[in-house]
């Protein structure tokens, strides 16, 4: 097999903007990491950076605008030409990028299942009545609330360092991480019990890394090429679809989680009222390569289960 024909020069010098805080420096190291590696001759800085999602600690991400908060002031500074690339954990990129600007890697997926955190208790079944778990995301308390009814759920903001913290100074009972951020950042000891995809479906793109480049820079779609990861590509490209259909944001409790195992992609899906009372859930089956197909298959089958009637209450209950 012939080695593609690089249409660019190497890289000389290469700038990644990052949030600051530890796990997405670990993200933006990761990636300057496989970068070095691929071009020797390269310079790579990191330039960190706070954003408004990181400011915002008082409120739900749900009710100060989303996750764009998280990418704006990243993609303002490619835009001024003062880094070339951002490196983001996915499930906090828009379904719908700022014109102008485009993804040009998914890398490998991490271990896409929420954790159960706590100091004194081993799962969610062993949580008396009353305890408070903390979540920042609407999905997981709809979950939650759905399955364990006695229990508070209350927000939880701020950093994954912050989150551990709140929970050490026993403002919770426990609460509810991605697994993949406790595992990059050498935490995987602080999990107590993984909560299966069955018992709590992932987000639209959970534990993976997606760079994103200015649209305008073919040279460095080119040369973040190696960096990747077709399946995982493919997984959470699925259930993006989903998630756009349905103006997926986190201002809805919406899940979507796809595998694939040579070549076959399973994608699962769900919407859901924040009180867990309304679901509706729907899964398919078919060839990878053709997992836009799969997403609008698993959208038409939740529409048929009343989805845009069960959204028009999360969005009446978040506007409250």
């Amino acid at each position: 097999m012939k080695a593609a024909v690089l249409k660019y020069s190497p890289p000389a010098k290469l700038i990644i903007a990052s949030r600051e805080s530890r796990l997405a420096m670990w993200q933006a190291e990761h990636v300057r990491d496989r970068l070095a590696a691929l071009y020797p001759a390269c310079t790579i800085e990191i330039l960190g950076m706070t954003t408004r999602g990181d400011q915002i600690l008082d409120r739900a991400l749900s009710k100060v605008g989303g996750k764009g908060l998280f990418v704006k002031e990243l993609e303002m500074a490619m835009a001024e030409g003062r880094a070339d690339l951002a490196v983001h954990s996915l499930k906090d990129v828009p379904m719908d990028l700022p014109e102008g600007f485009a993804l040009a890697a998914i890398l490998e997926r991490e271990d896409p299942r929420d954790a159960f955190v706590s100091n004194n208790f081993s799962s969610l079944e062993d949580l008396p009545a009353g305890a408070v778990v903390g979540t920042s995301s609407l999905r997981r308390q709809a979950l939650i609330s759905a399955r364990y009814p006695h229990l508070v759920i209350h927000p939880l903001r701020g950093n994954l360092d912050t989150r551990l913290r709140k929970l050490d100074q026993g403002d919770y009972a426990a609460i509810i991480l991605a697994a993949a951020g406790l595992k990059r950042l050498g935490l995987p000891q602080r999990i107590r019990a993984f909560l299966e995809p069955e018992q709590s479906l992932p987000a639209a793109g959970q534990g993976a890394m997606a760079i994103e480049i200015p649209s305008n820079r073919p040279e460095l779609l080119e040369w973040l090429a190696p960096l990747n990861h077709l399946t995982s590509s493919q997984a959470v490209s699925a259930e993006r679809a989903v998630s756009k259909a349905f103006g997926g944001s986190c201002q809805i409790p919406l899940a979507a989680f796809a595998t694939v195992i040579d070549g076959d992609m399973h994608l699962r899906a769900m919407v859901a009222t924040p009180d867990g009372k309304r679901i509706a859930s729907a899964e398919v089956r078919g060839n990878a390569a053709t997992y836009l197909a799969l997403g609008l298959e698993v959208v038409q089958a939740l529409s048929e289960q009343d989805a845009e009637a069960i959204l028009a209450v999360c969005k009446a209950q978040i506007a409250e």
